[in-house]
């Protein structure tokens, strides 16, 4: 396919709702899925240091 200006391409054909719509989706989940992850990984570097330094003794059983 080819456009002939950027509004034709942003438009693609009569799809460009669907097409950009379904991006901005896609980029939230992922974006969603690093900050969960990001918030994930936080948490269990805080029970880890947490652990450490509160001589919690799960290990020793």
């Amino acid at each position: 396919m080819q456009w002939g200006s950027a509004s034709e391409f942003f438009a693609m054909g009569g799809y460009g709702v669907y097409v950009w719509t379904s991006y901005v989706v896609t980029a939230l989940c992922l974006l969603w899925e690093v900050l969960a992850l990001w918030r994930r990984r936080a948490a269990a570097r805080a029970e880890h240091r947490a652990m450490l330094l509160g001589g919690s003794d799960e290990t020793a059983a």
